[in-house]
């Protein structure tokens, strides 16, 4: 595959509303190339808004979303889909197909967005099987295989395409403590061994501080905080001192 150039995502004074309520209020970040940036905040705060913005799942009403030099938010939908083709997308329980086995459900990309052929496509999803661990599981289904499998195989397929930019919707949640730092360290590896403008959503300490190139604090749709995982304890916002040490708490309870 050809080396990226450098690339990034940028959000500008970004508003959404459902209905009455705003959700998101003001939002301006950069998302850098070859970084792990974090979205976090407690559950309503608006990162899973945020991140749905970002990728086009929801319109903004008000402000700007950049890719590159493209204003991605004032795209139509076949302008929109050739930047598709260059974004990979891990969702919150993988999303695998069910009636699919693990290779056709890494092949889904390609079969949708390229004309390969069945040959080059099939080496395609055996090279991203091998860089995500997993290897002689191309035919068993979804449900034959473990949950931090599945995650794996969501993985690989998020970057058949070999995207400049992945999205990663909570991609620890149902996951056993071990098995979610895999994730992180194949996410954080991926992001800046292929120079990938990576975004991840997530609640998980855990992987802010193991991953954390840049974390944006989000709470009540505002974007309170920006910093990275040397910094983030230390910071002087209440509100985040307040989600750290809530979500230290009820992880050691957990354990």
């Amino acid at each position: 595959m050809p080396e990226k150039l450098n690339t990034m995502i940028r959000a500008e004074k970004v508003n959404k509303y459902f209905d009455d309520q705003q959700v998101l209020k003001d939002i301006s970040i950069t998302y850098n190339t070859g970084e792990c940036s974090l979205i976090i905040g407690v559950s309503g705060s608006g990162k899973t808004v945020l991140l749905k913005s970002l990728v086009g799942l929801h319109s903004v009403d008000s402000g700007e979303i950049w890719y590159d030099d493209v204003r991605f938010d004032t795209l139509n939908e076949l302008e929109k889909k050739s930047i598709r083709t260059e974004v990979g997308m891990l969702f919150q329980g993988s999303a695998l197909f069910d009636f699919a086995n693990v290779e056709e459900n890494v092949k889904f990309p390609l079969d949708f967005f390229t004309d390969w052929d069945e040959e080059r496509k099939l080496d395609r999803v055996n090279f991203c099987l091998k860089r995500v661990g997993l290897e002689n599981v191309n035919k068993l289904k979804p449900s034959e295989i473990s949950g931090g499998m599945q995650k794996r195989v969501g993985i690989a397929r998020a970057i058949a395409l070999n995207p400049k930019y992945l999205f990663c919707d909570e991609p620890n949640s149902g996951l056993d403590p071990h098995t979610s730092i895999l994730i992180d360290q194949l996410i954080y590896e991926i992001t800046h061994e292929y120079n990938i403008t990576t975004i991840v959503n997530t609640h998980d300490m855990n992987s802010v501080m193991e991953i954390g190139d840049k974390i944006g604090f989000i709470y009540q749709g505002e974007l309170l905080w920006t910093g990275n995982k040397e910094n983030v304890l230390h910071a002087d916002c209440k509100e985040l001192k307040a989600f750290v040490f809530a979500t230290t708490m009820a992880k050691k309870m957990i354990v």
